[in-house]
């Protein structure tokens, strides 16, 4: 998308990596895939912290993703690397204290531009404040917790999908007049 040979490139972000950020992860790459765009775009997640690095994800997360056949034993926690302001195209923070995170540690206003929380895609939370964006950490508690994570994802996920499609033919057209 950002050439033949250079894929428009996702990362969503949580706090640890075990839980939201891995959901989110997941359940977009799927829904890219059922739009036929999973060879065009890649999707990774990270944590702003290293307090989970190397651990799986965590068990009520992977259940949840089951339930809607989506895989996730390979998935391994890891901190955010710095050189993913430059790499990735779209980043998206799950809560206020990544967005916040995430953009005070941007080290331009090319990588602010593409820091956004993952909610406001989601047409009922657009127009809210980033503040009400967020998505709890569901780790303190039970199932029910993943599962409304899980719906607020869900919900998100067309308005992603529909701007990887925008940013893909304003790529195409980009690429076509430099020629």
């Amino acid at each position: 998308m950002n050439s033949t040979s250079s894929p428009f490139r996702v990362i969503t972000v949580c706090t640890g990596n075990i839980c939201r950020s891995p959901m989110a992860e997941l359940m977009l790459a799927a829904a890219l895939e059922r739009e036929g765009l999973d060879g065009l775009v890649e999707v990774d997640s990270a944590g702003t912290t290293g307090y989970e690095a190397g651990r799986p994800i965590d068990p009520r997360a992977a259940r949840r993703l089951a339930a809607a056949q989506l895989a996730s034993e390979n998935h391994v926690a890891r901190e955010w690397d710095p050189r993913w302001f430059s790499e990735r195209d779209l980043i998206l923070a799950l809560d206020i204290d990544h967005y916040a995170w995430l953009t005070e540690a941007a080290p331009g206003q090319d990588a602010l531009q593409k820091i956004r929380m993952l909610r406001s895609f989601d047409p009922a939370m657009a127009a809210r404040d980033p503040l009400d964006q967020g998505i709890e950490d569901p780790w303190y508690g039970g199932h029910a917790d993943f599962d409304a994570v899980w719906h607020q994802i869900h919900s998100a996920l067309p308005g992603i999908v529909d701007h990887i499609k925008a940013e893909a033919l304003r790529n195409t057209e980009l690429q076509r007049q430099a020629h």
